[in-house]
């Protein structure tokens, strides 16, 4: 018995070594070229009901945005230059939220949480990218409301299909640029502090924190671009509107005050919701920085903004409500013939 229970711990010893070693292993591996993105949470019951809200958030951001892509492009009343840039926004979105969400749900629950260097450079390229267009690509929208309503007469002169193509072309352009700037920048410094990144993916912020070098000079690139291209995109949000709100005051009748104010409530809200989350993550100041606050914030704009757009935008828009109710009955009918 007693030679049994000498070879039993000597076989658990064994075991311990080697998971030791392994653990060893994957470090030294992890400090060299790659990251552990630390995630949400390290507690497992929260990271399972993480796991399930995301998944469904997901589910639910690229159901609604497929949809309002389809249904944009099957009506013929809706190909018109407001539902071009909003099949645009529908893009951003869906690309946007599978940049972050999908390893997001891997990394909750997988025990391996890191990722290569060239994973997380491309990630936050992407990010960078998309989000900064989905900033600009929301002032371009404010911009065709602003014609639609306060120069009906000259829209379809003003927002031309070369003119529409040009701007979500420019708007793409722009944010590529300044995504390449920002990663080519981030990415030149050491990281010798740690290689734990308190966060679910790879954003600017965190890695300025984990570097021994001074990143003033990168802070103070992100400020300025992200001051010049989301300050700006929300000026021209802000002067369309304030245009678009005295345009409207000046209507007599109730129920054409309703109606020209209908158009605009929906793009809006998405425009508060998403200006608002931004300019708090990239231009508040490095003394209030909170790497939970960071990541609370970061949540509404990579996941439930996408989520809420075409939501926001189908409720309030009687001609996508009539185009899906449409097709339903159409499908119906098919499914009875057939």
């Amino acid at each position: 018995m007693k030679i049994i229970k000498v070879k039993y711990v000597i076989f658990i010893c064994y075991c311990l070594v080697r998971r030791n070693l392994n653990v060893i292993k994957v470090v030294n591996q992890t400090s060299s070229d790659r990251f552990i993105l630390i995630g949400l949470s390290t507690v497992p019951h929260l990271q399972v009901i993480f796991f399930l809200v995301f998944l469904l958030m997901y589910i639910i951001t690229l159901s609604a945005n497929l949809l309002l892509i389809i249904v944009v492009r099957i009506n013929p009343k809706l190909q018109t230059p407001m539902y071009f840039f909003l099949g645009n926004l529908s893009i951003v979105d869906i690309f946007f939220s599978t940049t972050i969400v999908p390893k997001l749900l891997i990394n909750t629950l997988s025990i391996d949480k890191s990722i290569s260097l060239l994973g997380c450079a491309l990630q936050m390229f992407f990010a960078i990218t998309l989000g900064a267009t989905e900033c600009v690509i929301l002032a371009v929208m404010a911009y065709d409301r602003f014609v639609a309503i306060c120069r009906p007469l000259h829209y379809s002169t003003i927002m031309n299909k070369t003119v529409c193509v040009s701007l979500a072309a420019g708007s793409w352009g722009i944010c590529l640029l300044n995504a390449t700037v920002h990663v080519v920048l981030t990415f030149q410094l050491p990281y010798c502090k740690s290689h734990h990144v308190n966060h679910f993916f790879c954003e600017m912020p965190p890695f300025f924190r984990m570097s021994c070098r001074d990143t003033r000079f990168n802070e103070m690139l992100m400020y300025i671009l992200a001051g010049l291209l989301v300050m700006c995109s929300f000026c021209l949000t802000l002067i369309s509107y304030i245009n678009i709100i005295s345009t409207i005051l000046k209507i007599r009748s109730s129920d054409g005050r309703h109606k020209a104010f209908s158009t605009c409530a929906s793009h809006l809200t998405v425009v508060s919701l998403y200006y608002g989350t931004i300019m708090f993550m990239y231009m508040r100041p490095r003394s209030t920085y909170s790497a939970e606050i960071d990541k609370t914030v970061s949540i509404f704009y990579t996941a439930v903004t996408p989520m809420l757009n075409p939501i926001i935008y189908s409720m309030r828009n009687k001609d996508v409500k009539g185009t899906i109710i449409t097709s339903k009955q159409e499908i119906k009918i098919s499914n009875v013939r057939g």
